[in-house]
């Protein structure tokens, strides 16, 4: 059984059509980029796939879940990063995650436990009493990442992750992601970084709402006869306009 699967799944909001029909699958333990300009509707997509936003149309399997009959439970066996990371800034970084625990529904012991491990884990062991807001952002989206990682998912969603840090953070970020898919963790994410697409299994390339171009970043690339993502994405928008 596939981890993701979409049929023709829609979102209007009035007579716009932000995500038109789109299918695909995913894979368990892949990583799987869904690429696209902003305004593309990648995140309306993501919404729909975390059990945030009912479809017009169609229907999404997460982890055997319709994401039309079953949201609620969608949100139990997944782990979501936003755009905007959802932390709180008024808390301090332990404390963030022991909220976190506490809506994951995780045991005093095991919260205790979990916290202790996504600190060491993400190094954020000396920044533990520092205020949220403090965080520069590369700090910050450790933070979610881990916060997102605390009831070990099974499918992680990243929505726009890399938004806003350094390179040298992107890439730490992207090792810890295939980290996590080694380990059996499904992992989709967004993004704009047309280079960050080389580092998925497989990518889809949406454009007005619609998926122009699905496979990897090799099979696209020799598809389209062009030597980056970039020059295939560049080609697929100005093609379907």
């Amino acid at each position: 059984m596939s981890a993701i699967k979409a049929e023709n799944l829609t979102r209007r909001f009035g007579k716009f059509t932000a995500v038109d029909a789109i299918s695909f699958e995913v894979e368990q333990g892949e990583v799987f980029g869904f690429l696209g300009a902003n305004g593309a509707g990648k995140t309306t997509a993501i919404r729909m796939l975390t059990g945030l936003l009912m479809p017009s149309g169609g229907d999404a399997w997460v982890a055997g879940r319709s994401v039309r009959a079953n949201p609620r439970a969608i949100k139990q066996v997944i782990g979501y990063m936003s755009q905007r990371f959802s932390l709180y800034e008024e808390l301090r970084v332990e404390e963030n995650l022991d909220f976190f625990a506490g809506a994951y529904n995780l045991d005093r012991e095991t919260s205790r436990r979990r916290k202790e491990e996504i600190l060491e884990q993400f190094g954020l062991e000396g920044v533990r009493r520092r205020f949220t807001r403090s965080l520069p952002l590369g700090w910050k989206q450790r933070l979610a990442l881990g916060s997102a990682l605390l009831h070990h998912p099974r499918i992680l969603f990243l929505d726009e992750p890399t938004g806003g840090v350094d390179p040298l953070a992107r890439r730490t970020f992207w090792d810890t992601i295939h980290d996590l898919a080694a380990g059996g963790a499904t992992v989709f994410v967004t993004t704009h970084y047309m280079d960050e697409a080389e580092y998925c299994h497989r990518i889809s390339i949406m454009n007005k709402g619609e998926i122009v171009a699905l496979g990897s970043p090799l099979e696209l690339k020799r598809q389209y006869g062009k030597d980056t993502i970039q020059e295939v994405f560049v080609q697929l928008i100005k093609s379907t306009g």
